[in-house]
């Protein structure tokens, strides 16, 4: 992968980042990052921001502008607004609704398969952000106290869900149901809603 790519690779997965920070994670020089960071920004791949500090010189952060996000592949776009929109016209709102929960129930047989092995939460969860991660949502697994966090730092279906917002609640609809009444999962950021990733805690209900 080209430092270019590993750079906007980076950014996509943190968010709002330092070239420092960047330098330290890929194991380039700073000056190298400031470099690319800026044939990036010629580019109109990605914009920074001054952050100041309680003392000493504002810290410079980059983002990925719009342009920069879609430069990660979005599987499902002009195809699936354009299937979503001629279902809505030809079906309605059921017919709409019945394809999606076909493809709810699709993807829950084959996330269920492959966590059939599994016999405690950590690894089910490893194997769902394997799942998501090999799906293009750049999936990632943490530990957060005693809750687990499923962070995904791209969406594949994201312009399908902004014109059907129906697709984003099947999904966490999916994880509840993959996972038993015995968890919960609460969504905390939202690509659809404005963030640069979704995040899902889950945990034991208390």
């Amino acid at each position: 992968m080209k430092s270019t790519d590993r750079i906007l690779d980076t950014i996509k997965r943190e968010g709002r980042v330092s070239a420092k920070v960047l330098a330290d994670n890929l194991n380039m020089t700073t000056m190298g990052v400031r470099q690319h960071l800026q044939s990036l920004e010629r580019d109109g791949l990605v914009d920074f921001e001054d952050i100041r500090a309680k003392v000493g010189r504002p810290t410079r952060h980059w983002s990925l502008t719009a342009t920069g996000h879609r430069r990660f592949a979005d599987s499902h776009h002009d195809l699936s607004v354009t299937l979503i929109d001629s279902v809505q016209e030809v079906f309605g709102d059921q017919g709409v609704a019945k394809v999606i929960a076909q493809r709810e129930a699709a993807t829950f047989a084959q996330y269920q398969d492959a966590l059939k092995d599994c016999d405690n939460l950590e690894a089910k969860l490893q194997t769902l952000a394997y799942l998501r991660e090999s799906e293009g949502y750049m999936a990632e697994l943490h530990r957060d106290g005693a809750d687990y966090m499923l962070i995904e730092h791209h969406c594949p279906i994201c312009q399908a869900a902004k014109t059907c917002p129906a697709l984003c609640r099947s999904e966490i609809q999916l994880f509840r149901h993959l996972l038993g009444n015995r968890y919960r999962v609460e969504r905390e950021e939202h690509i659809v809603s404005g963030q640069h990733r979704c995040t899902y805690r889950i945990g034991d209900k208390t």
